[in-house]
């Protein structure tokens, strides 16, 4: 298990799907399995159409 942020919330989920997962990898979540580990660039990008699209919170700023 593993704790995730989600648009500012946090979640805890199951990583049993994956292997050698780290703080700070990005995964795919659906209905509390993180399913596969995505690049942080292919994040970023996913990322940024949802924002678009009104789905996703923008990050705060640092």
């Amino acid at each position: 298990m593993a704790r995730v942020m989600l648009d500012g919330v946090g979640k805890v989920v199951s990583v049993a799907l994956i292997e050698d997962l780290k703080v700070g990898d990005f995964v795919v979540i659906h209905v509390g399995y993180a399913l596969t580990k995505i690049d942080p660039e292919e994040a970023e990008r996913t990322l940024a159409i949802l924002r678009e699209l009104g789905v996703a919170q923008p990050e705060a700023a640092s």
